[in-house]
């Protein structure tokens, strides 16, 4: 019995998964895989850090002095973050996948897959990031244009300015990158581009599943005052996948966009984490030039498809 199944026997009536079987909604199975995949996340890496804050600190029953000593100790934050997000973002959703697939099938329906060009458009896609880097900078300050509430609002300047304290610190570059670029690019991918995609996709088809995909990914950062930037890079990074039928380019995106805003975060603090208000809007220029070679690449990536497409048929 053959268990590689293709890709449209992800989708073939004539196979029903676990879901299906038990009445259950692809999105809506997602939806609560989301909310709970969080929750667990949050407080995985809670427990870790603060297992690890007591084990270099000790016991201390004061709440300014414990919020002090995480704030000197951010590594520490970092890596119960790691382990929230690779036991629950990445390997259970693996494993809950398996409620909407057969067990051969699970690789396909997360799109853990390498097609003939996913090197070329993995490099494309590093390309694209780059080009795309002053629309989000424009999006973000048409974000913050728009009042968000102020209790999101400080607790989104506080974790900046731990992060701005941190990378202006004596830090290990490399281990910074793992926790903040590498494991986030393969955990958050797993769970958004992987698995809610797709969940979304069997439900309502490609572009609603693109869309809130994104938004969903844009929420799950709880930064109201960045939500329209995150919420573009999520649905790019789905229109990525999409379109290289492989969640590979989409992980390589992730990496080179976070690893940046380290690197830049890093040697280039006071533009990494200059304020934006509404009187530091982007040069125009640099917005109407990264639209161009965006939009050229995203409908370069499109075609591409299409030939293949064709020609496969």
């Amino acid at each position: 019995m053959n268990n590689n199944l293709s890709e449209s026997d992800i989708f073939n009536s004539n196979y029903q998964s676990w879901a299906e079987r038990n009445g259950f909604s692809d999105w809506a199975l997602a939806l609560l895989w989301i909310i709970a995949a969080f929750i667990l996340f949050q407080v995985t890496a809670s427990i870790v850090a603060i297992t690890l804050m007591l084990m270099e600190s000790g016991i201390s029953t004061d709440a300014n002095e414990m919020m002090s000593k995480f704030t000197e100790n951010l590594d520490l934050l970092f890596i119960g973050n790691s382990a929230g997000q690779i036991l629950f973002l990445g390997l259970a959703t693996w494993f809950f996948a398996r409620l909407h697939s057969s067990r051969g099938g699970r690789k396909k329906f997360l799109r853990f897959s390498i097609q003939p060009d996913t090197l070329q458009k993995s490099a494309i896609t590093v390309v694209l990031i780059i080009a795309i880097q002053p629309t989000i900078w424009f999006l973000s300050w048409i974000n913050a244009l728009i009042p968000v509430p102020e209790v999101f609002s400080n607790m989104q300047n506080t974790q900046m300015q731990m992060i701005e304290n941190y990378l202006r610190g004596d830090h290990m570059l490399m281990l910074t990158l793992f926790h903040v670029a590498l494991v986030p690019a393969i955990c958050e991918e797993t769970l958004y581009r992987g698995y809610v995609m797709r969940a979304f996709e069997k439900s309502w088809g490609i572009w609603p599943a693109i869309i809130v995909s994104g938004l969903l990914f844009g929420l799950y950062h709880i930064q109201l005052s960045n939500l329209i930037p995150l919420a573009t890079l999520g649905m790019l990074f789905a229109y990525i996948t999409w379109i290289s039928e492989s969640i590979i380019p989409a992980i390589v995106a992730h990496l080179v966009n976070n690893g940046g805003s380290v690197l830049v975060g890093t040697y280039y603090p006071e533009s990494a984490f200059a304020e934006i208000t509404p009187e530091s809007m982007p040069p125009l220029w640099a917005v109407i030039i990264s639209l161009l070679i965006s939009a050229y690449i995203v409908y370069w990536m499109y075609n591409r498809n299409e030939i293949h497409t064709n020609i496969g048929g």
